[in-house]
């Protein structure tokens, strides 16, 4: 959660101050210029902070997200890409849900094999590769900025990070974590509402907006303990998020319009 928030940070900081040159620059361009669409491609870095719904909000709590993607937008608009998400400082919910009552005392620890209190660690880890198709809607004489409508398509995976530093609990040692993990995975289709900023300074391109996420899984392990047998449940989960992300664009063509007044 803290690289989370840190990353956040950097990224708010960079976009504000390149805002700053770039208002500057518009000032020249404002009452004499016009954008025009363009076909380019362009890298984003993102960040989300993710709530989730369905069968994850019964194990995890709230969690970040980082993602890097590759756009390609038409003259027309039109956008077409590929994106990895990796999504952590997710919080389980209930030790006990995890372990299962047999492995923990009254008081819900967890005895090491030296018979002293367990340190041990939980979080959820995601990771989500997708392709993605959109739509940017110009609200202004800018034409590569506006209002942008997309949707992903693509496969998404969780699990339970089960963290023993000290290794000292032997259920726990080696592949015993798998048998704990949860670990599932299955489809996933995402929808995003935003706005995107683009002008001609690239450094301050950027955008901003919410998504949410469905996503179908069902267990990609072999044996749960708790279940003694494999789980052959399908789950359904939402992720709703709000997102930011740093474009670095790469033009292909790029046309100024001068209007002059008589």
């Amino acid at each position: 959660m803290r690289t989370g928030l840190i990353f956040f940070l950097f990224l708010f900081c960079g976009i504000f101050f390149s805002l700053q040159a770039q208002y500057r620059a518009d000032v020249e361009l404002r009452n004499n210029a016009v954008d025009t669409a363009t076909k380019m491609v362009w890298v984003d870095a993102n960040y989300a902070y993710q709530f989730p719904f369905g069968s994850l909000a019964k194990t995890f709590k709230n969690n970040s997200n980082i993602g890097i993607g590759v756009t390609y937008k038409t003259a027309g608009n039109w956008t077409y890409g590929v994106c990895f998400n990796y999504l952590f400082g997710s919080k389980v919910k209930n030790q006990a849900a995890v372990l299962g009552e047999n492995m923990l005392t009254s008081n819900g620890d967890l005895i090491d094999g030296n018979g002293q209190k367990a340190t041990i660690y939980f979080e959820g880890r995601y990771w989500n590769l997708s392709a993605s198709f959109g739509k940017i809607v110009p609200l202004d004489k800018w034409k590569n900025s506006g209002l942008w409508f997309r949707a992903d398509f693509g496969f998404f995976e969780h699990k339970i990070r089960i963290n023993d530093p000290d290794s000292q609990i032997p259920q726990l040692l080696g592949d015993y974590k798998k048998g704990y993990d949860q670990r599932a995975g299955g489809f996933c289709m995402t929808q995003f509402i935003g706005y995107v900023f683009m002008r001609k300074v690239r450094v301050t391109s950027f955008y901003a907006g919410v998504e949410v996420s469905e996503i179908w899984t069902k267990s990609n392990r072999n044996f749960q303990f708790l279940l003694h047998g494999k789980d052959e449940s399908k789950k359904f989960s939402v992720l709703l998020g709000i997102k930011v992300g740093w474009i670095i664009p790469i033009y292909e063509k790029r046309k100024i319009e001068t209007l002059y007044r008589y």
